[in-house]
């Protein structure tokens, strides 16, 4: 469950301990899950359009998005790379 009003997230009722860049992105991710993202398409919905700083600014953010995240059992979803494109929610 992410609640972006809160800045909070959780997996299992265990709280998360999310920046609030790693909430914005797993929010946008996850509401989004059939549709894959692209790193600009990120920055764009994260970061706004007013935000100049490199794409893989994304990557840094979704590694340690996916360590925080490894640490909880999560059999039913994950952070897939979508290799070409960017980053996808994907249900299993």
């Amino acid at each position: 469950h992410v609640d972006l009003n809160a800045f909070t997230a959780h997996i299992n009722n265990e709280d998360l301990h999310l920046t609030k860049k790693e909430i914005e992105l797993l929010y946008t991710l996850a509401s989004h899950h059939k549709q894959a993202f692209s790193r600009d398409n990120l920055l764009d919905q994260v970061w706004g359009y007013s935000y100049f700083g490199d794409s893989r600014t994304v990557d840094a953010h979704m590694t340690r998005l996916r360590a925080k995240l490894d640490k909880y059992d999560q059999p039913k979803w994950e952070v897939k790379t979508v290799w070409g494109v960017g980053y996808k929610f994907e249900v299993l």
